[in-house]
């Protein structure tokens, strides 16, 4: 029965998990889940954790990432997705959903819904997707402001807080590099550099700051797809792959969908499908076939 309606991990097992992770000089691999069953898929591929990207909730909802979802939005479906995997989950939480004291409840809302750990960004609030022009940084007196009020609310110490720094595309790479120092001072446990294009740039930041670092390799944004085993020697500790798994699930969507609309049929697609029987051992029907048969094997005698 054991991890069968819900993942076997405790959620503090899972974050002193990804603590344990990002300083064993091994980096963490974290691909994005846009559903539990991604979840499921990434925990059984074999990679360190998972990632819940707000950019991808936005687009499921089928809004742009500027800052309109909520925190109980992201809070659920990041709850959803935490709950059948036994991998720490690392959300994005955007600028804390307002004010610094909405920063330090969006910890304890995402400690109570499971998740390992969030990152906060020194976005202007509402934000915008790290990878457009035009966006806008507080102070770094501001954001240090909101890293505070979230470490201050955390309850269990290996929650992971990270903070994302929009500023290099903005105030250049050196401005970037001193709010991450403020912000390594103020608690955070993982820096997060949006936008950085080259290999060279993550090397001067990796070079700059003394806490774990985490880069972000999304496609057709800024930065060049640099692979795994390259940013763990130049010394990162973490990689999120954010929207890498919708973008093949709606390339294949809209296939399929065109074909069906031009031919009248999905035959010609079924090889390009995960078959029944493949969906069914991810879910694991056979032990859950197991389950009912053990518990439902009583018989009623009598009329009453």
């Amino acid at each position: 029965m054991a991890g069968l309606l819900a993942a076997a991990t405790s959620a503090s097992e899972k974050r002193a998990a990804l603590r344990a992770g990002l300083s064993s000089n091994r980096i963490q691999r974290l691909p994005g889940a846009f559903n539990p069953l991604v979840a499921k898929l990434i925990q059984e591929i074999g990679f360190e954790g998972v990632y819940v990207s707000g950019a991808v909730l936005s687009a499921d909802l089928g809004l742009p990432d500027i800052g309109l979802t909520t925190l109980t939005e992201v809070s659920g479906r990041g709850q959803q997705i935490a709950r059948v995997t036994d991998l720490p989950v690392l959300i994005d939480a955007d600028t804390g959903f307002g004010e610094p004291m909405s920063a330090a409840r969006t910890v304890t809302v995402m400690e109570d819904a499971g998740i390992a750990g969030l990152h906060l960004e020194d976005q202007v609030n509402p934000k915008r997707c790290g990878h457009l022009d035009g966006k806008a940084v507080v102070p770094t007196d501001e954001m240090v402001r909101r890293l505070r009020a979230a470490v201050t609310a955390r309850r269990d110490p290996n929650f992971i807080i990270c903070a994302r720094t929009d500023a290099a595309g903005i105030e250049g790479i050196d401005a970037a590099i001193e709010r991450a120092r403020a912000y390594a001072d103020a608690g955070a446990d993982l820096i997060f550099t949006e936008a950085l294009d080259t290999v060279a740039a993550f090397e001067k930041f990796r070079g700059a700051v003394s806490i774990p670092l985490l880069a972000n390799m999304t496609e057709f944004g800024k930065s060049e797809l640099i692979a795994a085993n390259t940013l763990e020697s130049i010394g990162y500790n973490a990689v999120i792959y954010p929207v890498t798994t919708l973008r093949l699930a709606m390339y294949a969507a809209e296939t399929g969908l065109r074909e069906i609309l031009a031919t009248g049929t999905q035959s010609a697609l079924l090889e390009r499908m995960q078959q029944r029987s493949r969906l069914y051992e991810l879910l694991r029907y056979e032990r859950y076939n197991e389950f009912d048969t053990d518990i439902f094997n009583f018989t009623l005698e009598g009329d009453r």
